[in-house]
Protein backbone atom coordinates (compact mmCIF):
# COMPACT_ATOMS: atom_id res chain seq x y z
CA UNK A 1 0.00 0.00 0.00
CA UNK A 2 2.94 2.28 0.69
CA UNK A 3 4.39 1.86 -2.80
CA UNK A 4 0.88 2.61 -4.13
CA UNK A 5 0.86 5.80 -2.72
CA UNK A 6 4.37 6.83 -3.30
CA UNK A 7 3.42 6.24 -7.09
CA UNK A 8 0.32 7.97 -6.84
CA UNK A 9 2.09 10.57 -4.99
CA UNK A 10 4.79 11.44 -7.69
CA UNK A 11 2.58 10.77 -10.67
CA UNK A 12 0.29 14.08 -9.34
CA UNK A 13 3.63 15.78 -8.88
CA UNK A 14 5.08 15.53 -12.03
CA UNK A 15 1.72 16.81 -13.30
CA UNK A 16 2.03 20.21 -10.82
CA UNK A 17 5.48 20.62 -11.57
CA UNK A 18 5.39 20.37 -15.06
CA UNK A 19 1.57 21.91 -15.04
CA UNK A 20 0.08 19.03 -16.97
CA UNK A 21 -3.24 18.59 -17.64
CA UNK A 22 -4.55 15.06 -17.65
CA UNK A 23 -6.44 15.20 -21.10
CA UNK A 24 -4.15 17.53 -23.02
CA UNK A 25 -1.37 15.24 -21.76
CA UNK A 26 -3.20 12.30 -23.46
CA UNK A 27 -4.22 14.48 -26.64
CA UNK A 28 -0.84 14.75 -26.92
CA UNK A 29 0.09 11.07 -26.66
CA UNK A 30 -3.24 10.26 -29.33
CA UNK A 31 -1.14 12.94 -31.48
CA UNK A 32 2.14 11.50 -31.22
CA UNK A 33 1.10 8.20 -32.13
CA UNK A 34 -0.95 8.97 -35.20
CA UNK A 35 0.29 12.05 -36.53
CA UNK A 36 4.41 13.07 -35.44
CA UNK A 37 6.07 10.08 -36.40
CA UNK A 38 8.26 11.00 -39.10
CA UNK A 39 7.86 8.62 -42.60
CA UNK A 40 10.53 7.50 -44.79
CA UNK A 41 10.33 7.61 -48.56
CA UNK A 42 9.92 3.18 -47.70
CA UNK A 43 6.99 3.79 -45.36
CA UNK A 44 5.49 6.70 -48.15
CA UNK A 45 5.55 4.38 -50.92
CA UNK A 46 4.04 1.00 -49.22
CA UNK A 47 1.42 3.38 -47.44
CA UNK A 48 0.03 4.51 -51.14
CA UNK A 49 0.76 1.29 -52.22
CA UNK A 50 -1.88 0.02 -49.29
CA UNK A 51 0.55 -2.46 -48.11
CA UNK A 52 1.74 -0.04 -45.19
CA UNK A 53 0.42 -2.13 -41.77
CA UNK A 54 0.27 0.00 -38.71
CA UNK A 55 1.31 -1.29 -35.42
CA UNK A 56 -1.42 -3.58 -33.18
CA UNK A 57 -2.44 0.00 -30.73
CA UNK A 58 -2.90 2.42 -33.94
CA UNK A 59 -4.99 -0.59 -35.53
CA UNK A 60 -7.00 0.07 -32.73
CA UNK A 61 -7.59 3.25 -32.46
CA UNK A 62 -8.53 3.57 -36.49
CA UNK A 63 -10.79 0.99 -35.56
CA UNK A 64 -12.54 3.24 -32.70
CA UNK A 65 -12.09 6.37 -35.11
CA UNK A 66 -14.53 4.48 -37.18
CA UNK A 67 -16.89 3.16 -34.99
CA UNK A 68 -17.21 6.96 -32.95
CA UNK A 69 -17.20 8.01 -36.86
CA UNK A 70 -20.08 5.39 -37.92
CA UNK A 71 -22.26 6.17 -34.56
CA UNK A 72 -21.64 9.52 -35.05
CA UNK A 73 -19.99 10.28 -31.37
CA UNK A 74 -16.05 11.02 -33.65
CA UNK A 75 -16.17 14.66 -30.74
CA UNK A 76 -15.91 12.00 -28.10
CA UNK A 77 -12.61 10.65 -29.63
CA UNK A 78 -10.07 12.56 -27.53
CA UNK A 79 -12.23 11.68 -24.37
CA UNK A 80 -12.03 7.84 -24.98
CA UNK A 81 -8.56 8.35 -25.09
CA UNK A 82 -7.78 10.59 -21.86
CA UNK A 83 -9.96 7.41 -20.00
CA UNK A 84 -8.01 4.37 -21.86
CA UNK A 85 -4.54 6.65 -20.69
CA UNK A 86 -6.48 6.65 -16.93
CA UNK A 87 -7.90 3.04 -17.13
CA UNK A 88 -3.40 2.32 -18.12
CA UNK A 89 -3.03 4.21 -14.38
CA UNK A 90 -5.51 2.13 -12.49
CA UNK A 91 -3.47 -1.03 -14.12
CA UNK A 92 -0.05 -0.20 -12.99
CA UNK A 93 -1.33 1.13 -9.31
CA UNK A 94 -3.27 -2.63 -9.22
CA UNK A 95 -0.25 -3.89 -10.03
CA UNK A 96 1.65 -2.48 -7.93
CA UNK A 97 -0.76 -2.16 -4.77
CA UNK A 98 -0.23 -6.36 -5.40
CA UNK A 99 3.87 -5.78 -5.46
CA UNK A 100 3.68 -7.90 -8.49
CA UNK A 101 6.17 -6.40 -11.52
CA UNK A 102 5.07 -9.33 -14.08
CA UNK A 103 1.25 -8.03 -13.80
CA UNK A 104 2.49 -4.54 -14.39
CA UNK A 105 2.44 -4.65 -18.27
CA UNK A 106 -0.47 -7.13 -18.21
CA UNK A 107 -2.93 -5.07 -16.33
CA UNK A 108 -1.89 -1.80 -17.79
CA UNK A 109 -1.98 -2.51 -21.26
CA UNK A 110 -5.09 -4.44 -20.62
CA UNK A 111 -6.90 -2.11 -19.19
CA UNK A 112 -5.37 0.66 -22.13
CA UNK A 113 -8.27 -1.51 -23.71
CA UNK A 114 -10.95 -1.23 -21.86
CA UNK A 115 -12.82 2.00 -23.44
CA UNK A 116 -11.94 0.40 -26.61
CA UNK A 117 -13.82 -2.53 -25.79
CA UNK A 118 -16.95 -0.44 -24.54
CA UNK A 119 -17.08 1.32 -27.71
CA UNK A 120 -17.41 -1.43 -30.03
CA UNK A 121 -20.23 -2.93 -27.00
CA UNK A 122 -22.02 0.37 -27.62
CA UNK A 123 -21.51 0.35 -31.24
CA UNK A 124 -23.73 -3.05 -31.50
CA UNK A 125 -26.27 -1.50 -29.17
CA UNK A 126 -26.46 1.63 -31.41
CA UNK A 127 -26.42 -0.11 -34.78
CA UNK A 128 -29.50 -2.09 -33.32
CA UNK A 129 -31.35 0.95 -32.65
CA UNK A 130 -30.79 2.76 -35.74
CA UNK A 131 -31.67 -0.05 -37.81
CA UNK A 132 -35.32 -0.35 -35.87
CA UNK A 133 -35.52 3.28 -36.60
CA UNK A 134 -34.58 3.30 -40.42
CA UNK A 135 -37.27 0.01 -40.79
CA UNK A 136 -39.77 2.69 -39.42
CA UNK A 137 -38.90 5.64 -41.49
CA UNK A 138 -38.06 3.76 -44.99
CA UNK A 139 -41.33 1.95 -44.73
CA UNK A 140 -43.16 5.19 -43.85
CA UNK A 141 -41.10 7.77 -46.39
CA UNK A 142 -41.45 4.79 -49.33
CA UNK A 143 -45.39 4.58 -48.37
CA UNK A 144 -45.85 8.15 -49.30
CA UNK A 145 -43.23 8.34 -52.11
CA UNK A 146 -45.56 5.78 -53.95
CA UNK A 147 -48.37 7.56 -53.73
CA UNK A 148 -46.67 11.44 -54.34
CA UNK A 149 -43.86 10.19 -56.21
CA UNK A 150 -42.09 12.84 -54.85
CA UNK A 151 -39.13 12.30 -51.77
CA UNK A 152 -39.04 15.80 -51.13
CA UNK A 153 -42.84 16.29 -50.31
CA UNK A 154 -42.20 12.48 -48.61
CA UNK A 155 -39.95 13.30 -46.20
CA UNK A 156 -41.89 16.31 -44.95
CA UNK A 157 -45.07 14.24 -44.51
CA UNK A 158 -43.27 11.77 -42.35
CA UNK A 159 -40.67 13.74 -40.69
CA UNK A 160 -42.53 14.27 -37.49
CA UNK A 161 -43.34 10.71 -36.92
CA UNK A 162 -39.50 9.89 -36.89
CA UNK A 163 -37.02 9.18 -34.10
CA UNK A 164 -33.94 10.03 -33.52
CA UNK A 165 -31.07 9.49 -35.39
CA UNK A 166 -32.77 9.25 -37.92
CA UNK A 167 -34.90 12.03 -37.33
CA UNK A 168 -31.93 14.82 -37.84
CA UNK A 169 -30.76 12.85 -41.21
CA UNK A 170 -33.84 13.59 -42.79
CA UNK A 171 -33.74 17.12 -41.40
CA UNK A 172 -30.66 17.96 -42.91
CA UNK A 173 -31.36 16.35 -45.98
CA UNK A 174 -34.61 19.09 -45.99
CA UNK A 175 -32.50 21.41 -45.11
CA UNK A 176 -29.79 21.08 -47.93
CA UNK A 177 -32.57 20.64 -50.48
CA UNK A 178 -34.35 23.75 -49.41
CA UNK A 179 -32.06 26.22 -48.71
CA UNK A 180 -28.68 24.72 -49.85
CA UNK A 181 -28.72 23.03 -53.18
CA UNK A 182 -32.01 22.21 -54.85
CA UNK A 183 -30.50 19.15 -56.77
CA UNK A 184 -32.48 16.23 -55.30
CA UNK A 185 -29.71 13.76 -56.38
CA UNK A 186 -26.83 15.52 -55.16
CA UNK A 187 -28.97 15.73 -51.34
CA UNK A 188 -29.60 12.08 -51.56
CA UNK A 189 -26.24 11.18 -52.52
CA UNK A 190 -24.85 13.06 -49.19
CA UNK A 191 -27.70 12.10 -47.49
CA UNK A 192 -26.23 7.96 -48.35
CA UNK A 193 -22.79 8.98 -46.62
CA UNK A 194 -25.02 10.04 -43.32
CA UNK A 195 -25.56 6.25 -42.30
CA UNK A 196 -23.73 2.92 -42.61
CA UNK A 197 -26.27 0.96 -43.10
CA UNK A 198 -26.19 -1.37 -46.49
CA UNK A 199 -30.17 -1.62 -46.93
CA UNK A 200 -29.81 2.12 -46.51
CA UNK A 201 -27.62 2.76 -49.43
CA UNK A 202 -29.26 0.30 -51.54
CA UNK A 203 -32.18 2.22 -50.66
CA UNK A 204 -30.71 5.56 -51.76
CA UNK A 205 -29.33 4.19 -55.01
CA UNK A 206 -33.19 2.64 -56.25
CA UNK A 207 -34.62 6.73 -54.86
CA UNK A 208 -31.71 8.13 -57.21
CA UNK A 209 -32.85 5.84 -59.86
CA UNK A 210 -36.25 6.86 -59.02
CA UNK A 211 -36.23 10.35 -60.03
CA UNK A 212 -35.34 9.65 -63.22
CA UNK A 213 -37.71 7.25 -64.47
CA UNK A 214 -40.67 6.83 -61.66
CA UNK A 215 -41.95 3.39 -62.64
CA UNK A 216 -38.86 2.15 -60.71
CA UNK A 217 -40.28 2.72 -57.64
CA UNK A 218 -41.72 -0.46 -56.96
CA UNK A 219 -38.16 -1.71 -56.24
CA UNK A 220 -38.48 0.44 -52.90
CA UNK A 221 -40.86 -2.06 -50.77
CA UNK A 222 -38.79 -5.44 -51.23
CA UNK A 223 -35.72 -3.11 -50.24
CA UNK A 224 -37.40 -1.92 -47.23
CA UNK A 225 -38.94 -5.05 -46.10
CA UNK A 226 -35.01 -6.49 -46.21
CA UNK A 227 -34.96 -4.71 -42.77
CA UNK A 228 -37.75 -6.45 -41.54
CA UNK A 229 -36.08 -9.62 -42.53
CA UNK A 230 -32.54 -8.71 -40.52
CA UNK A 231 -34.59 -7.92 -37.49
CA UNK A 232 -36.19 -10.74 -37.63
CA UNK A 233 -32.99 -13.22 -37.80
CA UNK A 234 -31.12 -11.04 -35.57
CA UNK A 235 -33.67 -11.78 -32.44
CA UNK A 236 -34.00 -15.46 -33.78
CA UNK A 237 -29.94 -15.70 -33.55
CA UNK A 238 -29.65 -13.00 -30.94
CA UNK A 239 -29.57 -15.67 -27.82
CA UNK A 240 -26.95 -18.04 -29.77
CA UNK A 241 -24.25 -15.08 -31.19
CA UNK A 242 -24.34 -13.79 -27.50
CA UNK A 243 -24.18 -17.01 -25.45
CA UNK A 244 -20.37 -17.37 -25.45
CA UNK A 245 -20.34 -13.92 -24.52
CA UNK A 246 -22.50 -14.95 -21.04
CA UNK A 247 -20.39 -18.31 -20.69
CA UNK A 248 -17.12 -16.35 -20.85
CA UNK A 249 -17.80 -13.74 -18.05
CA UNK A 250 -18.83 -16.83 -16.14
CA UNK A 251 -15.76 -18.70 -16.27
CA UNK A 252 -13.78 -15.37 -15.93
CA UNK A 253 -16.06 -14.97 -12.72
CA UNK A 254 -15.22 -18.24 -11.05
CA UNK A 255 -11.19 -18.03 -12.01
CA UNK A 256 -11.03 -14.85 -10.24
CA UNK A 257 -13.24 -15.85 -7.70
CA UNK A 258 -10.82 -18.35 -6.81
CA UNK A 259 -8.06 -16.12 -5.92
CA UNK A 260 -9.85 -14.87 -2.74
CA UNK A 261 -11.11 -18.42 -2.19
CA UNK A 262 -7.95 -19.92 -2.18
CA UNK A 263 -7.19 -17.83 0.85
CA UNK A 264 -9.88 -18.79 2.93
CA UNK A 265 -9.25 -22.49 2.22
CA UNK A 266 -5.15 -22.63 2.24
CA UNK A 267 -3.18 -19.76 3.49
CA UNK A 268 -0.11 -20.88 1.98
CA UNK A 269 -1.44 -21.84 -1.03
CA UNK A 270 -2.65 -18.27 -1.43
CA UNK A 271 0.60 -16.64 -0.67
CA UNK A 272 2.57 -19.07 -2.59
CA UNK A 273 0.10 -17.47 -5.69
CA UNK A 274 0.84 -13.57 -4.56
CA UNK A 275 4.39 -13.38 -3.17
CA UNK A 276 6.36 -16.24 -4.79
CA UNK A 277 7.65 -15.31 -8.44
CA UNK A 278 6.21 -18.61 -9.67
CA UNK A 279 2.84 -18.01 -8.63
CA UNK A 280 3.01 -14.04 -9.79
CA UNK A 281 4.16 -15.21 -12.77
CA UNK A 282 1.24 -17.68 -13.21
CA UNK A 283 -1.03 -14.84 -12.55
CA UNK A 284 0.31 -12.48 -14.92
CA UNK A 285 -0.43 -15.66 -17.48
CA UNK A 286 -3.97 -16.31 -16.77
CA UNK A 287 -4.59 -12.22 -17.54
CA UNK A 288 -3.20 -12.50 -19.89
CA UNK A 289 -5.30 -14.93 -21.23
CA UNK A 290 -8.42 -13.17 -19.89
CA UNK A 291 -7.37 -9.93 -21.89
CA UNK A 292 -6.79 -11.54 -24.79
CA UNK A 293 -9.89 -13.97 -24.92
CA UNK A 294 -12.21 -10.66 -24.11
CA UNK A 295 -10.75 -9.34 -27.23
CA UNK A 296 -11.86 -12.45 -29.44
CA UNK A 297 -15.00 -12.63 -27.62
CA UNK A 298 -15.92 -9.47 -28.70
CA UNK A 299 -14.77 -9.69 -32.28
CA UNK A 300 -16.81 -12.89 -32.84
CA UNK A 301 -20.43 -12.11 -30.99
CA UNK A 302 -20.75 -9.28 -33.07
CA UNK A 303 -24.42 -8.60 -34.73
CA UNK A 304 -25.19 -10.16 -38.19
CA UNK A 305 -24.99 -7.40 -41.05
CA UNK A 306 -26.49 -7.66 -44.38
CA UNK A 307 -24.48 -7.90 -46.98
CA UNK A 308 -25.38 -7.13 -50.75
Amino acid sequence: MLNLLSFICIIIGIFTIFHLKPFEFSNEIYKLIMYKKKKGIKEEVKELKNEAKPNFIKREIIEIERILEITNRENKMPLIFGISILMFTIGLCIATMFSNMFLVPVLSTGFLFVPFWWVKLSSNNYKKEINSELETALSVITTAYLRNEDIVTSVEETIENLNEPVYTVFKEFLTQVKVVNPDIIVGLRNLKEKVDNVVFKEWIDSMILCQNDRNLKTVLVPIVRKLSDMRIVNLELESLVFEPRKEFLTMVSLVLFNIPLCKMLNKSWYETLMYNPIGQITLAIICIIIFISTGIVIKLTKPIEYKR
